[in-house]
């Protein structure tokens, strides 16, 4: 299956995309701070739930998931960000690129599942392409 390699990717993403997240969460600062802190949040609890998921789905494909640090930075294509003070609109410009990043990942993998009959597989990242198109549209709402 093609498509085993690229949802251990999206695993990597989501681990290191997690840890991304609580750092702009912890450091942006701004007359929106509250509004892009609670929303970070919201997004990062999301991606957690999900790892657990991925992690499942492998394993119900009798794939070992990936469960190291080591191991997710070795296959994330999520960059890391040093810690610093991020303003409102550079915050949310992170976030969006890299939403929209998962979202083209998530993409990818549900097509190809499709393609290789993995119905389980097509079923969980079409709720991801989901969630990512709806905090995409917020992420672009709020940098207008």
């Amino acid at each position: 299956m093609k498509h085993i390699n690229l949802v251990q990717k999206y695993l990597s993403n989501l681990a290191v995309l997690n840890i991304k997240l609580h750092n702009i969460h912890w450091n942006v600062v701004g007359k929106q701070f509250v509004q892009v802190h609670n929303f970070t949040e919201d997004i990062y609890n999301a991606l957690f739930e999900n790892l657990d998921e991925v992690a499942e789905l492998l394993k119900m494909k009798e794939i070992m998931p990936i469960s190291t640090v080591k191991g997710y930075l070795e296959n994330t294509s999520i960059s890391e960000i040093d810690a610093k003070d991020f303003g409102i609109e550079e915050a949310l410009k992170i976030v969006l690129k890299d939403l929209e990043d998962m979202k083209t990942l998530a993409v990818e993998i549900r097509h190809l599942a499709d393609e290789e009959g993995d119905f389980e597989t097509v079923a969980i990242f079409e709720g991801y392409v989901a969630h990512y198109s709806k905090n995409i549209w917020f992420l672009k709402s709020m940098l207008k």
